[in-house]
């Protein structure tokens, strides 16, 4: 099974996640897209839930050598968060990767302004702050992002993606209060593998998906 794009995914995962809710699973949702990607599956979350929109803005850390090749990743100004396994199998330390957080933490400041035209973040006290991305490769930026909502005290936080490896459900089944995935697809390989149209979305299109309806 192929997604058609982004919204088809996102009403599939929207459909599986007002299930949860009409459980009583998920009790007060917020939905926090990561950008960019996981903003229009987000959106059509947000609207089968009735729960506010919100983005939580994330950013890889590539290898030196390799930009795609996610060694970590940073949320909001929290520290950075690497996966140890992987700088140990490329030999890197975190100190050589400092000049690239620093360029990554610029662009995440710079992509907050942007999308959030002054607003303030959403409420996530006692809510249910559910996690939304296009896919989980890795699963470190996902981790990141969790551990960026968990200071904000919500009850419960929950990752939820259409597509993701089994590696990236089970480190984030130790982070999340529950991960939510329609498929686990084994060879895995990449997100965009698993979408018809995986066209990169721009920041209008992020603005449009935030503040367009």
């Amino acid at each position: 099974m192929r997604f058609r794009d982004r919204a088809h995914a996102g009403r599939e995962l929207a459909g599986h996640l007002r299930i949860l809710q009409e459980k009583g699973t998920l009790p007060d949702p917020v939905v926090l897209a990561l950008p960019r990607g996981g903003v229009t599956v987000a959106r059509e979350v947000a609207r089968a839930l009735g729960a506010p929109l919100d983005v939580l803005v994330v950013r890889k850390i590539g290898a030196p050598f390799q930009e795609e090749f996610g060694v970590g990743a940073i949320a909001g100004d929290e520290p950075p968060f690497f996966d140890t396994r992987a700088l140990d199998q490329l030999g890197l330390n975190e100190a050589e990767l400092a000049p690239i957080v620093a360029r990554e933490r610029t662009e995440l400041h710079r992509r907050e302004q942007r999308y959030r035209q002054n607003r303030p973040p959403a409420e996530l006290r006692g809510r249910t702050a559910i996690l939304v991305d296009d896919g989980l490769a890795t699963g470190s930026t996902a981790r990141a992002a969790v551990r960026a909502v968990r200071h904000r005290e919500p009850e419960r936080v929950v990752v939820a993606a259409p597509v993701c490896s089994h590696e990236a459900v089970e480190l984030l089944r130790g982070e999340a209060d529950d991960v939510v995935c329609l498929m686990r697809p084994s060879p895995f390989h990449a997100v965009g593998l698993w979408y018809e149209d995986f066209e990169q979305l721009t920041d209008e299109d992020v603005l449009q998906a935030l503040h367009g309806g």
